[in-house]
């Protein structure tokens, strides 16, 4: 063994290049700050509540799957980190509940724009590496390490799979999705057969299966795709959703009282009190999924046969408001177009409202309208899930899965053109033939029995140990 006070193991060791000692030098401390970096593994809570991370990349106040995910564990005794965008408000019981911690997320820069086909080809993978860092950066170093689940929406599959499984390997921690859709069927709406929707599906059913120590789906029928097509091994759970306790049917008075404070449909209250107008309800995103020309073709013809029929016998065919909830992208555009047409029976007015007022007014409704047609056909739609929370029937655009939810001639009706629409609107208002629309109004009232609550802790709540 060479002795340190050897002359010559001095002489070798002065003989080294200054550069190579500073070499050595900056790859040591690099290699200490990269260890003392590393995210610390989970750690139970000294409380013993399960802590769970509610990963939704997307608006939280726009998400309330995930909204009622996150008060569900809350009410069950466990700790939430929320994580999404803040755009818009989350709901008042998420703000104020001492259980949940909001952890927003920084949006992408405006330049990484991807709203149309050329965009996303562009700037889809700097978008997707902007979101990898920030969602890293909020895993594994601003929540406690005493979160030991990791409960993601799915979609979007980019990059937020990816980022799980990181995180679940780095912290140790359980992840579970929960499937609205499938990501790639969505960018197939945009891309038709590019081939990066061929790899974005590669990537969700490898991620997917990877990642997953469980997994929630919002329909049967895409819980047997996970099983049967996509060959998932880890438990599948089919959690449909279901209204929250806030959304109750109106009494008669309540509607009254609700109509006429209303700005919106305050000057229309008396004749939607007395029949001679019809309320109808349609709650939107505008985006491609929803085909906003079935209704405005459909309320077109029903304006033609109402001008007619009331012609030969005044007052025989109701007038109908239309009240358009929601925004998106698609809704300047649709909007001029119903400024263009002339309508004589049809009102159609664009809403935005406040989380509070929301189920006040669709309870007010006499028909709910869906227009979602599912890219994937697989998933249902929320708005028919308000609806049905304030006992009021539906008539839904017709696709593979919507059975589960609605079911013809019992709580709702399917159509798929806006002929076969504009006659369910004709059929449904005939004053003459009330007993069909009481009909599928009972059933939607008896639909109110099914709560959130009851179900996600049936259903959800064994898979976080609470």
């Amino acid at each position: 063994m060479a002795n340190p006070s050897d002359p010559v193991y001095l002489k070798a060791l002065l003989a080294i290049q200054p550069w190579a000692l500073h070499l050595c030098f900056i790859s040591i401390t690099i290699t200490g700050f990269l260890i003392l970096s590393l995210p610390f593994r989970y750690t139970p809570a000294p409380d013993g509540r399960p802590r769970v991370v509610v990963l939704v990349l997307g608006d939280i106040g726009r998400s309330p799957r995930m909204q009622h995910h996150a008060l569900s564990i809350a009410r069950k005794g466990g700790k939430v980190d929320l994580v999404g965008y803040n755009d818009t408000p989350p709901r008042q019981e998420i703000l104020s509940n001492p259980s949940i911690y909001i952890h927003p997320l920084k949006p992408p820069p405006k330049f990484l724009d991807t709203s149309t086909a050329t965009k996303f080809v562009f700037f889809a993978p700097f978008k997707a590496l902007y979101q990898l860092l920030t969602l890293l950066d909020t895993l594994l170093y601003t929540i406690p390490i005493t979160t030991g689940y990791v409960l993601v929406q799915n979609p979007p599959s980019i990059p937020t799979l990816v980022v799980a499984k990181v995180a679940a390997v780095l912290r140790g921690q359980k992840v579970v999705i929960d499937w609205h859709n499938f990501g790639y069927s969505i960018l197939q709406m945009k891309l038709k057969e590019h081939p990066l929707v061929l790899g974005a599906k590669l990537y969700e059913i490898i991620l997917g299966r990877i990642t997953a120590d469980a997994n929630f789906t919002v329909t049967a029928s895409m819980n047997k795709r996970l099983r049967e097509s996509w060959g998932f091994k880890s438990p599948i759970h089919t959690l449909y959703d279901r209204p929250p306790s806030h959304f109750q049917p109106f009494s008669d008075s309540e509607r009254a009282t609700f109509l006429k404070a209303n700005a919106d449909v305050a000057p229309y209250a008396d004749k939607i009190l007395s029949g001679q107008t019809k309320l109808l309800i349609s709650s939107t995103s505008w985006t491609a999924d929803e085909d906003f020309s079935l209704l405005l073709g459909a309320l077109s013809v029903y304006d033609r046969r109402a001008s007619a029929e009331n012609f030969l016998r005044p007052n025989s065919v109701p007038s109908i408001l239309a009240v358009i909830t929601g925004k998106g992208p698609l809704r300047d555009g649709y909007m001029a177009r119903v400024e263009s047409l002339e309508f004589q029976y049809i009102t159609v007015k664009s809403v935005w409202l406040e989380a509070e007022d929301y189920p006040k007014m669709i309870a007010c409704a006499d028909l709910g309208v869906s227009l979602h047609t599912s890219s994937s056909g697989m998933d249902l739609p929320m708005k028919v899930v308000d609806l049905f929370g304030v006992g009021v029937p539906v008539a839904a655009v017709r696709f593979e899965s919507v059975g589960e939810l609605v079911k013809e001639g019992e709580n709702g009706v399917t159509f798929t053109t806006e002929d076969e629409l504009a006659g369910v609107l004709g059929r449904l208002f005939d004053p003459r033939r009330k007993q069909e629309l009481e009909k599928l109004k009972a059933g939607a009232l008896k639909e109110t029995e099914n709560r959130w609550d009851q179900n996600w802790d049936k259903t959800a709540a064994p898979v976080f140990s609470l």
